[in-house]
């Protein structure tokens, strides 16, 4: 409830009194025990084996034969109850007493100041009225004997007890995402060495270690095949579980599976370096994290105690006033059951418990959420706005076109345009690199290289002056006659290709096409995305057609395109000024702005780790489903504090009124104390285990999926192209105008 207080050595929170846990759960299962545990549930035993006679002791004389007996009001009856409530008082609930004065003295008061001031009142008022009963008054003696609540005081910390058993195993129970993924690792690794190989336990092993994996084993760290090769199912990372091929140079991640091959590989991130560890990091970080709906129930939390303190104080003080004999009893009955029904655990724990799961639940979906504050405005989100590369598209590019002009040699082009990209970060520079290698090219040697970010590059190669960008960068640089090539390209971007204009020294040299083909699972996607109420905005640097091309396909509703990454920051402030909720999703640097700028940023996993470091939710496996995903978690988790608040609200707005006998002068009804323990051990175990529900949601509805598929609410619309002379001209596939000539374009 509070993350701010951490300390090396096992204890209680100075501020609410629960029991400190591990920051980080380890790997095990739930059910592991822990020492908190392990000591309340033998004093919980130990305390309802002796307050089991107490309460016979104390109710015998409402059955009707037994009651009747001389030893069910005798004094050794009274004795014996009091001799069997001391310890129980005193040492099964000793914790409690230790917790209230804490938080006495911290003046953070809380659920154990409320419990200590109940149960203390109830026995030292029992204690006193079987030791020195003359000192009440007259009306409140029966034969010389005062009224005892011995049973009441005992029922109460063992009911109290059993909470704190129940709460703690739920508790536990809250830590098994994370407890998950660290089973996901393998205890130890098999060390290569000259003497042979031997296992060390995982957290030896060391960055440059040579570890052998044999067939069914899990990779222990992250690193790279060295010798040998197999078959890896990599089903945490991608989501699929079709094994990938590993061979020599390839890279493996730590917790994936080995299938029947053997490798030994070479250990470059271990620890909390590696994927897994960074995962398990990230979720606990956001587990321990705060939403801002958080905000209302601390205000509430912090004039609670006080609160029902002061209603006690007054329902001692209007019982004793106006209420029937015997006042005083009535007035302590009364004013212990206001104690102890209130409960501010509950409304404490109903948002940190949520979060806690909804976090874990997404986790092992792949959806890592940042924070807690994240995973609140998520659920707001009504526009969700994509880049194109590598967050629609497979963010793998292939050179498809190599078109020199007349006077340039195929081979002398992509010679030089390979060169100069060999220096360049970009995708498409990448592909092109590739590409270039496959068709045997040969690289020269670049000087005086220069980057534009969302324009191009220019390198000096064999005293040739090369520049590869768009059209506006070569205006830019004052390339003139860049008209044709222009034209010869809009074919290219009908078809979804990216086209790249080449100058070699100062004159337009030709064109390379570039395709990056769109994910399998996109379009699938953008309809479950549309399903959930989103408007889809694709901004993207490439060109307009190409761009009009992939929307077309996807049925995105709207596109901006030729925008650098300053425009794309420009177009999220554009959308948030407009009202709407904005999301943003992408994957490399130059969307870490707009990430930011963006309500919720959301990172493909598969992206750069400066997007990654920008977002608020982070895709795993790349998988544009993800965000589905994340939405519907966000709700389900939103829906779930807003129930536990209003059971929290709602229990201790109509249990305190009740309590302090509200209803006596209407019904003549009173809540016994033990009632009233009962109630508020439960309350807190309820809202642990309603947030619990959370790890069985589901985060893909596959009948919704279903229903998308076959009723088709937001259709592919399918691109049409027409003569921009000559509109009648139509047709489903690019082409010239058979009238005039001119290259069709896409029907708008």
């Amino acid at each position: 409830m509070h993350p701010e207080v951490q300390q090396d050595h096992p204890g209680y929170c100075p501020k609410c009194g629960m029991s400190l846990e591990l920051k980080t759960a380890k790997a095990g299962s739930d059910e592991e025990e822990n020492i908190e545990l392990l000591d309340m549930t033998n004093r919980f035993w130990i305390g309802a084996a002796l307050t089991l006679p107490v309460f016979v002791l104390a109710m015998v004389h409402l059955v009707p034969t037994l009651g009747r007996q001389p030893w069910a009001n005798s004094h050794a009856t009274r004795w014996l109850q009091f001799a069997l409530a001391t310890p129980v008082v005193w040492w099964a609930g000793w914790p409690f007493f230790v917790r209230g004065w804490n938080s006495v003295v911290a003046r953070s008061l809380n659920m154990f100041t409320l419990i200590a001031m109940g149960v203390g009142a109830a026995y030292i008022f029992s204690a006193i009225a079987m030791l020195m009963p003359r000192l009440f008054p007259y009306t409140m003696q029966h034969e010389g004997n005062v009224d005892i609540y011995f049973e009441a005081a005992a029922v109460i910390v063992v009911l109290v007890l059993l909470g704190q058993v129940l709460e703690l195993r739920a508790r536990s129970r809250t830590g098994s995402a994370i407890r998950a993924l660290l089973n996901l690792a393998p205890p130890t690794a098999r060390l290569v060495e000259a003497g042979g190989d031997h296992e060390i336990p995982l957290e030896h092993v060391k960055v440059g270690d040579l570890l052998r994996v044999v067939p069914g084993d899990k990779v222990p760290v992250d690193g790279s095949v060295v010798e040998g090769h197999s078959s890896v199912e990599e089903s945490m990372v991608t989501g699929e579980a079709i094994p990938v091929e590993k061979t020599v140079d390839d890279k493996v991640t730590g917790g994936t599976v080995n299938g029947p091959g053997s490798f030994v590989m070479r250990a470059e991130r271990v620890g909390s370096d590696t994927l897994l560890g960074q995962i398990v990091n990230m979720v606990a970080e956001a587990q321990r994290s705060r939403a801002p709906i958080q905000g209302l129930a601390d205000k509430v939390a912090g004039i609670f105690v006080p609160a029902v303190v002061a209603v006690s104080a007054a329902t001692f003080v209007i019982w004793i006033w106006i209420g029937p004999e015997p006042k005083l009893a009535h007035a302590i009955v009364n004013a212990v059951a206001v104690l102890i029904i209130a409960c501010p655990c509950a409304l404490g724990l109903a948002t940190p418990m949520s979060i806690m799961v909804g976090v874990g639940r997404g986790a092992q979906e792949g959806v890592l959420v940042k924070n807690a504050e994240a995973l609140e405005r998520l659920e707001k989100v009504d526009t969700l706005v994509v880049d194109k590369t590598g967050t629609l598209t497979e963010g793998k590019p292939r050179l498809m076109d190599v078109l020199p002009a007349d006077d340039f040699d195929s081979r002398q082009f992509l010679s030089l345009v390979a060169s100069l990209e060999q220096n360049s970060e970009h995708p498409l520079a990448d592909a092109i690199v590739q590409g270039a290698k496959e068709r045997g090219s040969v690289f020269g040697v670049v000087k005086d290289f220069r980057s534009v970010t969302g324009g191009g590059v220019v390198g000096t190669i064999n005293d040739q002056v090369v520049m590869i960008g768009k059209p506006a960068f070569l205006r830019m640089e004052n390339i003139p006659d860049i008209e044709p090539l222009e034209a010869s390209a809009v074919k290219l971007q009908e078809e979804g290709k990216t086209a790249m204009f080449v100058t070699i020294d100062g004159k337009p040299a030709g064109i390379l096409a570039v395709a990056d083909p769109v994910k399998d699972t996109t379009a699938e996607a953008i309809r479950d995305l549309h399903a959930l109420g989103l408007e889809i905005v694709m901004l993207t640097g490439d060109n307009r057609r190409t761009a009009a091309v992939v929307a077309n396909q996807l049925g995105i509703d709207a596109v901006e395109a030729e925008i650098e990454p300053a425009g794309k920051v420009a177009h999220v402030k554009k959308l948030r000024a407009e009202g709407k909720h904005v999301a943003m999703a992408g994957d490399g640097i130059n969307d870490a702005p707009a990430l930011s700028e963006a309500e919720v940023g959301i990172a493909m996993g598969t992206g750069t780790d400066a997007a990654m470091q920008s977002a608020g939710i982070t895709l795993v496996k790349g998988d544009l489903r993800g965000i589905a995903k994340a939405i519907r978690l966000s709700r389900a988790t939103m829906g779930n504090i807003r129930q536990n608040l209003f059971f929290a609200f709602i229990y201790n707005a109509l249990g305190i009124p009740v309590a302090a006998g509200v209803l006596y002068p209407f019904f003549g009804l009173l809540l016994s104390p033990i009632i009233a323990g009962a109630a508020m051990s439960l309350s807190s175990v309820s809202v642990i285990g309603n947030a619990l529900r959370l790890r069985a949601m589901k985060l893909e509805n596959k009948e919704e999926r279903r229903n998308i598929m076959s009723n088709e609410k937001t259709p592919e619309k399918k691109v049409v192209y027409t003569c921009p002379m000559h509109p009648e001209v139509q047709q489903e596939k690019p082409g010239n105008c058979p009238k005039c000539h001119m290259t069709l374009e896409p029907k708008q």
